[in-house]
């Protein structure tokens, strides 16, 4: 058990965090923090405290979870520095190793250490009359507790520098897919988990698009890419599915929508000096002919400084070969002097993506294929005679074969 002294000079130890100072902006720290420091009645003291183990809830009440979380996730001046290979200050790196032992000690903590005898003692009708102190206090009858793992961080960290292309840092440390929100990137919330031995058929499509990714982590030359095709034939998740198996090889997804394409030169800007490679993911893209989005994903495609990073790779998806609509009224050009290069322009966008890779419907044959491959993964106890001819009734009610029709079928016998 610790004492009030060793308490105290805990919380100032903490308190002066120089290189990891970000990780007390996160609400367990300020809660535990305001604990080790406080010096008010009891029942503010306790107050403290319970909003420290309160705190802890999304890290499963576990104090060391939530470390890990906060200290492997936290941009400083040590990792940034390390990730760009640039030399270290000997006082930067003292610094670092010290804090990183300090938080080694947190993960040894137990609630019998911070909270004292005297303390264990509260009298609910002289705390309500918040004239509540030690003195005035008897038998609590429960102390909230908390979990704690002990965790060397001196030795986890190095590792995780040692491999910082691989598992990144910052934001980056948190999640495999990312959406930009205003100005900021953050995490997906519930990401889809879709990983590649879910699919069935288009084996060749999937294969291409994992070969330029693969190329990507191994630092090759890789080809901004687009699959397009039919609806339902599984482009996007062909996509997505890349992104979660090459996760843990340092690969990361972050998705932007059409019209905030014209954050595409702050996002690569963000992300060209990172140690992790980036997929820029745009789904179901197409363009009208004067769209001014248009140009920044031009600009981005033939290789323009402001819009290109050289850890990243553009994959966009879209139902049509060449995404930028055209009426057939355009073709007449009445007013434009030069109507053959804008005609031209227009329809090479879909040219500068070095890889394109076409899904088509299925055939009868791998509709069935697909159709009988999920009714066996998900349980459906249906003779194959009389499950075929109920999919391509299903078919024929939706207007086309498809994976995402063959999904639906199934789903819809559960």
């Amino acid at each position: 058990m610790m004492n009030d002294l060793e308490r105290r000079q805990l919380g100032c130890a903490l308190s002066a965090l120089t290189v990891f100072r970000g990780v007390l902006r996160h609400a367990p720290m300020q809660a535990l923090l305001a604990y080790l420091n406080g010096n008010g009645p009891a029942y503010q003291r306790m107050s403290d405290y319970g909003a420290f183990v309160a705190s802890l809830a999304e890290d499963d009440t576990n104090f060391s979870v939530f470390l890990r979380r906060a200290v492997y996730t936290d941009e400083n001046p040590y990792v940034i520095g390390t990730a760009k290979k640039k030399p270290l200050s000997a006082s930067l790196k003292k610094n670092a190793l010290a804090e990183l032992a300090l938080f080694s000690r947190l993960t040894r903590l137990t609630t019998e250490d911070l909270i004292s005898a005297d303390e264990n003692t509260c009298d609910a009708s002289t705390c309500t009359a918040n004239v509540c102190d030690a003195s005035a206090c008897s038998d609590i009858a429960y102390i909230p507790v908390f979990e704690n793992t002990p965790v060397d961080f001196t030795a986890a960290y190095e590792k995780r520098l040692a491999c910082i292309g691989q598992y990144g840092y910052g934001i980056f440390a948190q999640a495999k897919m990312f959406r930009v929100a205003g100005e900021e990137i953050v995490p997906v919330e519930a990401a889809d988990e879709i990983e590649v031995e879910r699919f069935v058929g288009y084996e060749e499509e999937r294969r291409q698009v994992f070969d330029n990714t693969r190329a990507l982590v191994e630092g090759k030359p890789a080809a901004n890419v687009l699959p397009f095709g039919d609806a339902g034939t599984g482009k996007s998740s062909t996509v997505k599915a890349c992104a979660n198996y090459f996760a843990d090889q340092g690969v990361r997804l972050i998705e932007l929508r059409k019209d905030q394409l014209f954050s595409l030169s702050s996002v690569m800007g963000r992300i060209s000096e990172n140690p992790l490679k980036f997929i820029i993911f745009i789904d179901d893209l197409s363009f009208n002919k004067n769209d001014d989005c248009f140009s920044m994903l031009k600009a981005a495609l033939e290789g323009s400084a402001s819009a290109k990073a050289n850890n990243a790779v553009i994959y966009a998806t879209s139902n049509r070969r060449h995404i930028v609509k055209e009426n057939f009224s355009d073709r007449a050009g009445a007013d434009d002097v030069h109507h053959s290069d804008t005609v031209q322009e227009l329809m090479s966008l879909s040219d500068r993506f070095g890889l394109t890779v076409y899904f088509s419907k299925p055939n009868k044959a791998l509709y069935l294929e697909i159709i009988h491959k999920l009714a066996e993964k998900h349980g459906v106890d249906v003779p194959y005679a009389e499950l075929d001819v109920k999919a391509e009734a299903f078919a024929l009610a939706k207007g086309s074969r498809s994976p995402r029709a063959a999904e639906q079928f199934i789903n819809s016998l559960l």
